[in-house]
């Protein structure tokens, strides 16, 4: 009887659930913050990306604005220039007149086309002047055919230009005078290449080679534009006696006459 009344509630409490709670689990509340602090990042960088685009399409659509004024400026330039030179190139007194056809020049010879047609035209007219006098004469040749001292050659031709009127008219630009000594030293073809560099760089419309000295022949050679030529420019290409050591500036047509 005593038996019964113990193990009455030993059952009781075994058969009462028990009640546990549940493990916290580290790693989910890990891979919690690491998504929440990468969202967060992620939300920052697209706000640094957005602010940053911004600016920049800013500072292009600024660029963009400055380009079309700056592209309109040039427009009314142009548009002038042309206007300018068609007057000139209308005015019977301007084109007799020395500083008129120098300021012309200077302007025309900055246009490319206009640069590479008198450019192309004095190379053909040099080498068909100057290769003639350079030619050796019975007169002044050795006994073995060559020539054996210096011999004075002095050329004078014009650089021809097209108005640009309605019923063109070819009038002379400027002439050009080219006074060197013939030396046996150097085939005529080296001299005629020499003589060439020299106006393609002294007529060069840029502000480079300030100081170039031209050279012929391993001589100094001076290029200027004769004050006393008038209304026609002349354009002065002389050897001097001076050896290639010897330098001194000369003035390009870019910068003064």
């Amino acid at each position: 009887m005593s038996l019964q009344i113990v193990s009455s509630p030993l059952l009781a409490q075994a058969a009462k659930p028990v009640k546990t709670q549940p493990a916290s689990n580290p790693s989910a509340q890990t891979g919690t913050n690491v998504w929440m602090m990468t969202s967060g990042g992620l939300f920052l960088l697209l706000i640094v990306l957005g602010i940053l685009s911004t600016l920049q399409a800013n500072k292009l659509k600024k660029q963009v604005k400055f380009e079309v004024l700056k592209n309109r400026e040039y427009q009314k330039k142009l548009k002038y220039a042309v206007e300018t030179i068609g007057k000139m190139e209308r005015n019977p007194d301007l084109i007799h007149s020395r500083e008129f056809n120098l300021d012309y020049l200077r302007m025309r010879m900055a246009e490319e086309v206009f640069h590479f047609a008198i450019v192309n035209q004095i190379k053909i007219r040099v080498k068909d002047k100057i290769t003639m006098a350079l030619r050796p004469t019975q007169a002044n040749q050795g006994e073995i055919g060559i020539a054996s001292t210096g011999r004075q050659v002095d050329e004078i031709f014009d650089v021809l230009h097209k108005t640009g009127e309605a019923a063109q008219s070819t009038r002379v630009l400027f002439r050009i005078q080219i006074k060197i000594l013939k030396l046996p030293t150097q085939p005529t073809s080296v001299t005629i290449n020499q003589i060439i560099d020299c106006f393609e760089t002294f007529l060069s419309p840029t502000h480079e080679n300030d100081t170039w000295q031209p050279a012929i022949q391993g001589r100094i050679a001076n290029m200027r534009w004769d004050q006393n030529a008038k209304p026609t420019p002349l354009l002065v290409l002389e050897q001097t006696q001076e050896g290639s050591n010897v330098t001194f500036r000369t003035n390009r047509m870019a910068n003064k006459s």
